[in-house]
């Protein structure tokens, strides 16, 4: 039987895709391609790459983890400096969500982007 093995891209919808493209080239400096999107090579993960991994987690339409977006969905983009991407992220007029957060699996930080979506930033933590 053939099963999932990594998450391959997310899709989402944007009132004006190329504003948002460039926000996030400028602010993130998400390496946006001539098509409008971005692909992120593996190889550039390293040292993480040995042990990384992505989440993919259904939540019941009570949770306020997506809070304060309305949008059904959020992103998580993995950093590797989570202070200094929050505050180019505030610069670009994000809106920053609640206090940075550590745990066993590295930081944590939130904002809300010029659409209205929740991201959660991720800085992995360092390999022992």
């Amino acid at each position: 039987m053939a099963k999932v093995i990594g998450l391959g891209g997310i899709f989402f919808k944007s009132d004006d895709p190329k504003r948002l493209a460039e926000w996030y080239k400028t602010y993130l400096q998400v390496p946006v391609e001539n098509w409008g999107g971005a692909a992120f090579y593996l190889n550039n993960l390293m040292p993480m790459a040995a042990t990384g991994y992505s989440v993919w987690t259904p939540m019941g339409r009570d949770t306020d983890y997506l809070h304060p977006s309305t949008k059904e969905f959020m992103f998580n983009l993995i950093v590797d400096d989570l202070n200094e991407a929050l505050s180019q992220v505030a610069q670009g007029g994000a809106q920053l969500i609640a206090e940075t957060e550590d745990s066993e699996f590295g930081r944590f930080g939130w904002f809300i982007d010029p659409d209205g979506n929740k991201v959660e930033l991720w800085q992995p933590s360092p390999q022992t």
